[in-house]
């Protein structure tokens, strides 16, 4: 019956094929004589007939039916059917047959054509394409050529010879390079060619080239920030002079990504300075802000950001999309409240989240505040009453309960929830270098220093240990030598992070090597205005006689984080009243 079944739903796809070419001429007046349909006996009954044969499992004699019946009655349905039979039978021989079959009957078919540049590429006969992809290029309107141009990469993106491809590319884009209204695109898609086949230099030279043609297009600059890095030095200027001028909204909040990536916080946050000012309607713009903003601890502007989010948030209309930007402005502006310590208020922004998937990250938030309003043991229940409904849950749960205890120094709670979660996880990295932390915290120095090393061991690429072990040791100024040769090591690994530099900078202090100190800790406070680095940088000025300035960053950093602990020691201990 199965098999009955499915034949009949071949069976009438195929008559109502041949029923739409009976009646595919057009009317006939009624003082005319009647046209000849398309579709005689004979054709019908070789289409029946092929449709029974691939139900009888004979692909190869349907696909021949078919494709005769294509012929015949220059049908792009039946060429498509045919096509579709030798994929199905995986015959790609047959199916570039039939294809390049239809293309020959109707040449300016750009779907025929499509399909033979579509087939060529999935058998890895990339020599062969040059002429369906110049035949495509030249078939579509000069309107939607760019977005054709932009889409090639992708569909060259499984080709094992990629240096092929992107010469064939290249090849075919040729007539389009040097036009003022296309030759932006066709550069970009030859340098996104260029990166598959690993040619870094040729792509970035593509996003010049095409920058010059047409300083205004984006396609160049969003190329040249896909490559952007320390290894490619020069694609920043590319971006950079696309972004002095007037580039969309979604250009600029990519470049902001890119920057955040990079640890380059201040810059990313002049970037969407600049944003939220040309677009002001733009959502994404103030929700990235505002994050950046919160992480740099200035809570007021911060909440102006999300406040500013949120009004544009809710005239949109329901998505997802929208529901995951409300989560976020609204865990944001409790933690806002709570910088401020108005408990009440962010418990306010809490109750407003209903998406049941944020509900879990708003339970630990209130735990949190229970522990700031002396209800430790309250909150940590509340952690703990969390369903566990995947690993990452329990890892989320540990993790929160683990910070609700370091945050209210209950360390040696902390350590020993570690300890018992590493007896499951012995070589878990993550969890080993956070008790590393705390037993630093809990002056147990030897302890910190055998974990680390582990650490290490079973990771060697990972920085965090090596610039803790590092800067413990020249806060202790103890080994420096020693010190700054793992700084170094994690510097290799993170060469743009602002606190790796710190730490850098403060074994150097601690060497005697104060002007080198100053100018790396300027840097690094320059890229990340942290309390912590503020700490150092005004104990360094203080030590050089420039106390004035000296005072001025501590108040900065007082600003930035008034309980932040390494600040409050370096002013006690140097007598300091701001």
């Amino acid at each position: 019956m199965k098999r009955l079944h499915r034949f009949k739903s071949q069976a009438l796809a195929t008559i109502a094929l041949a029923a739409s070419l009976a009646t595919h001429a057009a009317p006939t007046p009624p003082d005319a004589a009647p046209e000849s349909s398309a579709l005689t006996a004979e054709l019908f009954y070789e289409l029946l007939l092929g449709e029974i044969n691939l139900n009888s499992g004979d692909p190869g004699t349907a696909f021949a039916l078919i494709l005769d019946s294509a012929r015949k009655s220059d049908d792009s349905r039946l060429y498509q059917r045919a096509v579709e039979i030798a994929l199905k039978a995986r015959s790609g021989d047959a199916a570039l047959q039939a294809a390049r079959a239809w293309k020959e009957s109707q040449p300016t078919s750009r779907e025929a054509n499509r399909y033979v540049l579509q087939i060529l590429i999935a058998i890895n006969r990339v020599g062969e394409t040059l002429e369906p992809l110049r035949t495509d290029l030249a078939l579509v309107s000069n309107v939607e050529r760019p977005l054709s141009m932009a889409a090639i990469p992708r569909t060259f993106a499984r080709v094992s010879d990629k240096k092929l491809a992107a010469s064939t590319v290249e090849e075919a884009l040729k007539p389009y390079l040097d036009k003022p209204a296309e030759g932006a695109v066709a550069w970009s898609t030859v340098g996104r060619m260029r990166l598959l086949a690993q040619d870094n230099f040729g792509a970035l030279e593509a996003a010049r080239k095409g920058q010059e043609i047409d300083p205004t297009s984006s396609a160049p600059a969003f190329l040249a920030l896909q490559m952007m890095g320390p290894d490619a030095p020069l694609a920043e200027s590319i971006v950079q002079k696309y972004a002095a001028g007037k580039p969309s909204p979604e250009f600029r909040v990519s470049y902001a990504r890119s920057l955040v990536e990079a640890q380059r916080y201040a810059e990313a946050t002049q970037q969407l300075q600049r944003l939220t000012k040309e677009s002001p309607d733009f959502t994404e713009g103030w929700l990235m802000l505002g994050a950046l903003q919160l992480q740099a601890n200035q809570a007021a502007d911060a909440e102006v950001a999300f406040q500013r989010a949120l009004t544009l948030l809710q005239a949109l209309p329901p998505s997802e999309e929208r529901s995951r930007a409300l989560v976020q402005s609204y865990l944001s502006l409790a933690e806002v409240a709570e910088k401020r310590k108005d408990y009440a208020a962010a418990e306010k922004w809490l109750a407003r989240i209903d998406d049941a998937q944020a509900l879990y990250g708003a339970q630990i938030r209130r735990a949190s505040l229970m522990a700031k309003q002396g209800q430790l043991e309250q909150g940590r229940k509340l952690i703990q009453s969390l369903p566990e409904r995947t690993p990452a849950d329990v890892r989320t749960k540990l993790s929160a309960e683990v910070q609700l205890l370091r945050d209210n120094k209950q360390y040696q709670a902390a350590y020993d929830l570690l300890a018992k979660a590493l007896v499951q996880t012995p070589r878990d990295t993550d969890l080993m270098y956070d008790q590393a932390m705390i037993a630093e915290k809990m002056d147990k120095l030897a302890d910190m220093e055998r974990i680390l090393r582990e650490v290490m061991l079973i990771k060697p690429d990972f920085h965090h240990a090596y610039n803790a072990l590092g800067y413990s040791l020249a806060d202790r100024n103890v080994r420096l030598p020693e010190a700054k040769q793992l700084i170094q090591k994690a510097l290799g690994y993170a060469p743009n992070d602002p606190f790796i530099s710190d730490s850098l900078a403060w074994v150097e202090f601690r060497m005697g090597n104060k002007a080198e100190a100053l100018r790396i800790l300027d840097e690094a406070y320059k890229a990340k205005p942290d309390a912590e680095i503020a700490a150092h940088l005004g104990e360094v000025l203080w030590s050089m006689g420039q106390t004035e300035r000296a005072t001025a960053i501590w108040r900065e950093g007082f600003l930035l984080n008034p309980e932040n602990e390494s600040l409050l020691e370096t002013l006690k201990r140097l007598q300091v009243k701001l």
